[in-house]
């Protein structure tokens, strides 16, 4: 076989013959394999993202992740090294041995422009993969079994995964390469201040115990009506925008600091979410707003709030009924965007729909999918996803009202799919509903508890897959309905 004789390069899956071919450059593959083994260097400078499957060839495939093993070990990778990984390999011998190395090296082009056959090699893989999909939708699409909505969530989520990762599917990855992104995550969160290393949510104690919020993970964050879930949401997501930087980078941007947070508010309306976060910048109670009992002064503080926090990169989708296909297909979208996607949150769990129209499942089977498919979404993103969930009414029964696990409302796999599960309480909201009778010892004692836990709030951890568990308090204040820091804020616990 003659070694440089690689079928012609072709942009159609049609040849002139009209035989079937896929795009391939097999002369920018030999390029590109012969400055790596000429200069082992080059390898710094391509693209992370070309990987062995990225070549049309089966034996450069192979090659290729031979030479990266070989350097990432800190060894030598040139045709005499490489010869002894290669002897058993048929396809070796049929190149035509170590004269293939020494020729691909001999004729190797510039080390400086190795990346532009490597763009080339990787563009080609990528047309691979859309002529793949598309033969995939095109083969579905007469099947009148699966609605067109749902092939176009499908096609619009496979197409995403390609825009991300080069393929539509990642595979297994090496070891090495996941160490690699560990060691990177650690030295970030060592850099970046306060020593996090997830996203802050601009409560301290909070962040110290979930050492912030982590991509891929999903955080549950349940309480009963009144407990101010949907306030403290709403909290995490403005302080996350707010303080959302960011730094230019060949592929775009790249988050430093915040995020861009995407709100999904299935029962309130976007209007009313914006007033309650008008309300935390502006210091000017939410009341007051609802009703418009305000002056010069409070409305000077609104104005000078909104300008402040216009440009705030929060994003709100006030859809009710949602189903669980439209809100991942709309997340991608945004992720998509030139600002990205950094944290989602959706208010609440109970409210998404799984899109079955034939109602043949239970409603604790419609959650347990629901889970499920957010834990896949910040997977697939690589985002922090918060789910709010109401809790059952036998918290209610109990003397200790202070939820626990057990409580979580149509449970199913919630629990088992969320890395954290969180419950709001404020102890004063139901003392302040057993108010003795006045002049009474009992009414006084009663008032000493009130005034200690007025103000104050907590988030009880029940389940952390990364920490521990515990208790933090927060300050509360019920006239602008916000979640603040109090000193000293969280109580160890001991793991289970």
């Amino acid at each position: 076989m003659n070694a440089f004789a690689p079928m012609p390069f072709s942009s159609s899956p049609m040849d002139s013959s009209g035989v079937s071919s896929m795009p391939h450059n097999l002369e920018a593959e030999q390029a590109l394999l012969g400055a790596l083994m000429f200069d082992n260097g080059v390898f710094e400078r391509l693209s992370d993202r070309l990987r062995g499957q990225h070549f049309y060839e089966p034996f450069h495939q192979r090659l290729f992740e031979a030479i990266e093993d070989h350097i990432r070990q800190g060894m030598l990778a040139e045709p005499t090294i490489l010869m002894e990984r290669f002897k058993q390999d048929p396809a070796f011998q049929e190149f035509g041995g170590l004269r293939y190395f020494a020729d691909l090296v001999d004729r190797a082009p510039p080390a400086a422009n190795a990346p532009d056959y490597a763009r080339v090699v990787y563009d080609t893989a990528l047309r691979r993969d859309l002529i793949r999909i598309g033969g995939e939708i095109i083969k579905e699409a007469p099947n009148p079994e699966t609605p067109a909505d749902e092939q176009i969530e499908q096609a619009e989520q496979t197409l995403y995964s390609l825009a991300e990762t080069g393929k539509p599917s990642s595979g297994f990855v090496s070891f090495s390469h996941a160490l690699s992104g560990a060691v990177q995550m650690a030295a970030e969160a060592y850099q970046r201040e306060g020593k996090l290393a997830g996203l802050a949510t601009g409560l301290n104690d909070l962040d110290r115990k979930l050492g912030g919020l982590h991509p891929s993970d999903l955080l549950i964050l349940a309480g009963r009506p009144s407990m101010g879930k949907t306030a403290l949401a709403t909290n995490m997501a403005f302080n996350v925008a707010r303080a959302y930087q960011w730094e230019p980078t060949p592929e775009g941007r790249k988050t430093v600091n915040g995020g861009v947070v995407a709100f999904y508010s299935l029962e309130m309306s976007a209007e009313q979410l914006a007033m309650r976060i008008l309300a935390d910048a502006s210091g000017v109670s939410s009341d007051k707003l609802r009703k418009g009992e305000i002056d010069a002064t409070d409305f000077g503080k609104l104005r000078d709030a909104a300008v402040e926090i216009g440009e705030s990169p929060l994003y709100i989708d006030a859809t009710g009924g949602l189903s669980m296909s439209k809100l991942a297909a709309r997340a991608r979208r945004l992720k998509r965007m030139e600002h990205g996607l950094d944290l989602i949150i959706v208010d609440y769990l109970q409210l998404v729909t799984t899109g079955d129209s034939g109602g043949q499942k239970n409603r604790v089977q419609e959650v347990s999918e629901i889970t499920g498919g957010l834990k896949a979404l910040a997977k697939e993103l690589s985002v922090p996803i918060i789910a709010l969930s109401q809790l059952s009414r036998q918290v209610e029964q109990r003397e200790d009202k202070r939820p626990q696990l057990s409580d979580l409302r149509e449970s199913g796999s919630i629990e088992q799919d969320a890395d954290c599960v969180m419950f709001v309480y404020r102890e004063s909201y139901y003392l302040g509903r057993a108010e003795p009778r006045e002049g009474t010892e009992e009414h006084l004692q009663w008032q000493q508890d009130m005034d200690r836990l007025q103000g104050q709030a907590e988030v009880v951890i029940g389940k952390q897959r990364h920490g521990p568990i515990g208790i933090v308090k927060l300050a509360f204040d019920a006239e602008t309905v916000r979640f603040g820091n109090l000193a000293h804020g969280y109580e160890e616990v001991s793991y289970e």
